[in-house]
């Protein structure tokens, strides 16, 4: 954890419960940490603005973050969204209108109090990302600058739903996960006798997010909306972007650096889905200042030099030996003024006859991979790289993966950018993926992932008109691969790796078809090596004091992957228990435990299933609550079959109980 400070410059309080009424009535949540002389000498304004409760949800990440910025000289807003926490009405759905001018309202409320100067910030990690982005491109006056971690700018490009028109595993498991996020009563400590009828009115509204997103298989009007890169040029405020490389979101950083033309600054490190100054791997970084830096410059008019601060500073990673988690990330910081960089060259290596270089192929080269490849590899948030990739290694053409090697490097090189896989290829069947992954081969025999992307071929043209292959016929697709930093040593070599299925990081096409290469390149970003120091540099973490709290049950994790000895099926088996906790200042129990299941047989894309249960448990002295939701996803050739159940149990009794059973068409999926 960060060092912990307790003395600031200006002394702070705390509101546990502050009323923010928004103009139709509805009466939001906000606890706020703010100078205790703020009235006398007001200051900018902080908003986070997010559906994950603030008094048990976002609380360890609060407690470090919120204080000390405080006592830096801000009004620190931590909100609690219409229809989440101990907020007023219902949520529907991410990003909605109604979210965005909540947060414009909010925004102007703090910006007409007393104790604020009347300028503004937002930001967040995740959700909270997004809706700064969002929030930024309606340019409510009062809002000067963003920080905006692990977001995207393309909700359907480059989010947990879709990815290169490919069906993403997580857009099921994230349905799972907000129906059980959302079932969480409100606290009656702060909410009073109503919290009952409020925690019913939610449960009956509960939204069936699968079925929306899930039915929406094309970049349509819904994903547009709330897509930033629809129009970089509406965001007016200064925006400091962050992501991490064992993130799912890393290309956000590059996206805003070079289209945004707003003061804009780039930051990505080696971190997992987390604020960077608790974020592992490590190195971490000293976020508080740097977001200190920012604020003070664009909130408060104070030349703190973030305007000459590089457009784009990265982490650039050593290989390691491949594993599913590592404690720090060796490497070192590089920083590039300029983004596109002219330190930056494309250098081409054509796929050969199993080779990676100068060759050509001589003959068609054909994959036809089975079904569960990719089981051994992660899944969309693996929050680390994935382990040994010569699971994916080609057995017997066309049996799991084509690999193409290169050469032993004769020096280092240092690949920096996102790189491109071009290929001209038929299919036999009018439907059909590619996965492509980027590897480092190291001496020891391992092979270690450096990057990777997918696409449904029926989207090489357009995601918002996908259309399906004619058997037989050639075609050009290209692949673009996550952005990515990455030092290759001497004596290492490079492989591209294409298999046509990628499971569970990806939901199987309805065939399985047999791709044939026919002939392909690689453009790699290559910088300029630069040996010696680190180009940039941190200040070490900081935080305030942690929250206080008693472990009821410690955390645990396991991820197993078992093959069916008599049916064949792989099944991937998950489960992430974040433990149970007591707050010790107002004594709130919070916990919960997820059960995940991928299961699949190697010969049939159809037999793919999924089944998650997410528990969520809470309460306080005598009463206690239970959450249970359940759900399943299964495939044919023309449907997906969701269902899903919410129980909820209050004080031993149930007090809701719901069942929904869809079937939803495939389209070009």
């Amino acid at each position: 954890m960060p060092e912990t400070q307790t003395a600031f410059a200006r002394d702070i309080i705390e509101i546990e419960d502050q009323a923010i009424v928004m103009p139709d009535g509805c009466r939001l949540s906000a606890r706020i940490w703010m100078p205790k002389d703020a009235a006398d000498d007001p200051v900018p304004a902080i908003i986070e603005h997010l559906p994950y409760r603030k008094r048990d949800g976002t609380i360890v990440r609060d407690c470090l973050s919120h204080p000390w910025m405080a006592g830096q000289g801000y009004a620190c807003i931590r909100v609690d969204m219409r229809g989440n926490g101990d907020s007023e009405g219902l949520m529907d759905d991410e990003y909605t209108p109604q979210e965005l001018q909540d947060a414009c309202d909010v925004i102007a409320w703090a910006a007409a109090q007393p104790w604020c100067s009347g300028t503004a910030g937002m930001m967040g990690i995740s959700w909270g990302g997004f809706n700064s982005l969002q929030v930024a491109s309606l340019r409510p006056p009062a809002l000067k600058a963003i920080i905006t971690i692990c977001s995207t700018v393309d909700r359907f490009a480059d989010d947990i739903h879709f990815k290169g028109g490919c069906l993403l595993g997580e857009n099921f498991g994230w349905a799972a996960t907000m129906l059980s996020y959302s079932s969480r009563p409100p606290d009656p400590l702060l909410v009073g006798g109503t919290w009952r009828e409020m925690w019913r009115a939610r449960l009956e509204a509960m939204p069936f997010l699968a079925r929306e997103w899930i039915t929406r298989q094309t970049r349509d009007a819904y994903w547009r909306h709330g897509s930033v890169c629809e129009d970089y040029g509406a965001i007016e405020a200064a925006v400091l972007s962050i992501g991490g490389w064992h993130d799912g979101y890393r290309n956000t950083i590059s996206h805003l650096v070079e289209n945004i033309k707003a003061p804009v600054k780039g930051l990505v490190g080696p971190w997992i889905h987390k604020y960077p100054h608790y974020a592992g791997p490590e190195p971490r970084i000293g976020f508080l200042q740097e977001a200190k830096r920012w604020w003070d410059r664009w909130l408060k008019g104070i030349d703190t030099g973030a305007d000459e601060l590089p457009a784009y500073r990265a982490w650039l990673m050593d290989s390691i030996a491949p594993a599913r988690w590592v404690d720090a990330r060796p490497g070192r910081w590089i920083a590039e003024d300029h983004w596109p960089s002219p330190n930056v060259a494309v250098r081409t290596l054509h796929l050969g006859d199993g080779t990676l270089g100068e060759a050509v192929m001589s003959a068609p080269v054909a994959v036809n991979s089975p079904a569960d490849c990719g089981s051994q590899a992660g899944e969309y948030f693996p929050f680390a790289y994935s382990p040994d990739q010569r699971h994916g290694r080609l057995r017997s053409p066309p049996d799991i993966s084509a690999c193409f090697d290169g050469a032993e490097l004769s020096a280092p090189l240092d690949i920096v950018g996102a790189p491109r896989v071009t290929l001209q290829v038929r299919a036999d069947k009018p439907m059909a993926q590619l996965a492509v992954r980027l590897c480092d081969l190291r001496p020891d025999g391992s092979s270690a992932l450096i990057t990777m992307g997918v696409l449904n071929l029926s989207h090489r043209n357009s995601s918002e008109a996908p259309e399906p292959l004619v058997p037989g016929e050639t075609v050009p697709v290209t692949v673009t691969l996550d952005q990515i930093a990455y030092r290759i040593p001497e004596g290492h070599r490079l492989r591209v790796a294409i298999s046509t299925a990628y499971w569970p990081f990806i939901w199987p096409a309805a065939e399985a078809a047999i791709l044939t290469i026919d002939d392909g390149m690689l453009a790699l970003p290559c910088r300029t090596l630069q040996a010696g120091a680190d180009e940039c540099g941190f200040e070490k973490p900081v935080g305030a004091a942690s929250w206080r709290h008693e472990v009821l049950r410690p955390g645990a994790y396991s991820h197993r992957v078992d093959r069916d000895a008599e049916t064949g099926v792989v099944t991937t088996a998950i489960v992430s228990d974040a433990g149970e906790n007591r707050d010790l200042e107002h004594g709130l129990i919070s916990g919960s435990v997820t059960r995940e299941r991928w299961s699949i047989h190697p010969d049939d894309p159809l037999s793919a299933t999924s089944e998650i249960t997410w528990e969520q448990t809470g309460g306080r002295g005598d009463w206690r609550w239970r959450t249970v939701a359940e759900m399943s996803m299964r495939c044919d050739r023309d449907w997906f079959y969701v269902s899903g159940t919410l129980t909820v149990i209050n004080d031993g009794e149930t007090f809701f109980e719901r069942s929904w059973d869809e079937r939803i068409e495939r389209r070009f999926v």
